[in-house]
């Protein structure tokens, strides 16, 4: 097994033109910079962009690279918005941050589109990504290894939704030995590989021929079957902002604006759902994720007051209300709570002269252990490859 990080640049050339058309020209209002994944700005920010900008609001200046990228820049004020396909994890930076809903996308598992599985259950899903399940055959297909990718970031937002779905919590480590910068990075890889599966977002890959999308226990991703609740791994799409930013009043103008025809009418050219178009999904959202652990045999872990999400939410559908206002300001004088201790680390890196046996022997395991944890066929490593210590 080698874990390879791939796609470091800021940006993919398509949507550096993307940006570049988006700013090209001047127009009457300011210029926000936003960052943040590159399946909200495929998705949700884009075509928005262009309206706002042809409305003569100002320009939108995309820098797409990942959801970590983004909410940091935000956070120190070298970007004025960000984007994410998750809501706040919680974290002390986070805390200070506004997370509003601005509408919904799928959750995809994505293959080549050679492959002839065309459906998994939430189950085999789950057992996949925890390293249960290692072959295609396990799942009605071809006897070959599933190479499992995955984005570096833990905070990355499509991983992140898709893993607090399955395992009940967005942090939770994965069998996925192939690393990648981003979500475009990763359909590149999986593109290129017929045993290749990760996740995506249903308005990244459309149009895409070389990928296809998995149904979920039987139900396709589609835009009907998300407003409807059917398929079950939705997902929230955010703007994050800084109420601290200097340019905090032009940064909400482009916040409300998302919720205005103009922008519902490009969100809906990306399969995307205006987030008002899907207001019966965020009353669904309990049952459901109660429904999919219960399908994978998992645990919902113990429920958190989120008052930045719930003033999100509200923002969303009345961003000017008095009760709005109250919210963001009582959540702007609230203090960050402390962030939780990290977990004690269950990968190793592999050095200059490490064996298996000399792993092993550190950590108080067989090498037979580390080779089945880590599906190695044989005993050569790598320089920097990751192996995991525990069963997964």
């Amino acid at each position: 097994m080698s874990v390879a990080l791939i796609g470091a640049s800021l940006a993919t050339p398509s949507f550096a033109r993307k940006a570049h058309k988006a700013t090209a020209s001047k127009s009457a209002g300011p210029t926000l910079i936003w960052r943040g994944d590159v399946a909200t700005a495929q998705g949700v920010v884009s075509e928005v962009a262009a309206a706002w900008k042809k409305a003569g609001h100002g320009t939108i200046e995309l820098q797409p690279f990942n959801t970590a990228s983004g909410i940091d820049a935000v956070a120190s004020g070298s970007a004025d918005l960000a984007g994410s396909a998750r809501g706040s994890d919680g974290s002390a930076q986070n805390a200070n941050l506004v997370f509003t809903p601005v509408a919904w996308d799928g959750l995809v598992l994505i293959t080549q589109a050679s492959n002839p599985v065309n459906s998994l259950s939430l189950k085999q899903v789950h057992d996949i990504y925890y390293g249960r399940i290692h072959n295609w055959s396990e799942v009605g297909g071809r006897n070959a290894p599933i190479d499992v990718y995955a984005v570096a970031s833990p905070g990355d937002g499509v991983e992140y939704s898709l893993r607090s779905l399955l395992f009940g919590r967005g942090n939770q480590p994965v069998a996925a030995p192939r690393l990648y910068v981003n979500t475009h990075k990763l359909e590149e890889g999986v593109a290129l590989n017929p045993n290749g599966l990760g996740a995506a977002t249903l308005s990244d890959i459309q149009g895409n021929s070389k990928l296809k999308a998995l149904s979920i226990d039987g139900v396709r991703p589609t835009v009907a079957n998300i407003a409807d609740g059917s398929y079950v791994l939705f997902t929230p799409l955010y703007l994050v902002t800084n109420p601290r930013s200097p340019k905090a009043a032009q940064v909400q103008a482009f916040v409300d604006f998302m919720h205005t025809g103009p922008a519902k009418e490009a969100l809906r050219k990306h399969a995307v759902l205006p987030f008002e178009d899907g207001s019966a999904l965020t009353a669904l959202d309990s049952a459901r994720r109660d429904k999919i652990l219960a399908a994978v045999g998992a645990r919902r872990p113990a429920t958190v007051a989120a008052p930045g999400a719930t003033y999100a939410a509200g923002a969303a559908i009345a961003p000017t209300s008095p009760n709005t206002l109250a919210a963001r300001a009582a959540m702007e004088q609230r203090k960050a709570p402390p962030p939780p201790p990290p977990a004690p680390s269950k990968l190793y890196t592999v050095s200059k002269g490490d064996t298996l046996s000399v792993i092993a022997k550190k950590h108080d395991l067989t090498v037979a252990q580390l080779r089945d944890w880590n599906h190695l066929k044989n005993d050569n490593l790598k320089i920097g490859q990751v192996l995991h210590l525990e069963n997964k």
